[in-house]
């Protein structure tokens, strides 16, 4: 999946929302995601902000690591595709 911002596509409204509420309580939750070669990757972290930057939104993670909300497959048991 290409990082580059111009070819970002916008998630659902509801999974976005999902994603800040987790953000908000601080809940550590499980992140699979696909990273910018297209490989599965899985994350036990808490999101620590969600926000838009250059045309794209991202989340970070208490890992330190930053993810674009368009390469979520699922996170908390919330699977994006079913958004």
């Amino acid at each position: 999946m290409s990082t580059d911002p111009s070819q970002y596509s916008p998630i659902s409204c509801e999974f976005h929302d999902r994603l800040e509420d987790l953000a908000t309580v601080r809940k550590p939750t499980r992140i699979r995601y696909q990273d910018s070669d297209g490989a599965a990757q899985e994350r036990d972290a808490t999101i620590t902000d969600v926000f838009s930057r250059d045309g794209a939104e991202y989340l970070s993670l208490s890992s330190g690591e930053t993810l674009r909300l368009d390469q979520l497959v699922e996170v908390d048991g919330n699977k994006l595709a079913d958004y």
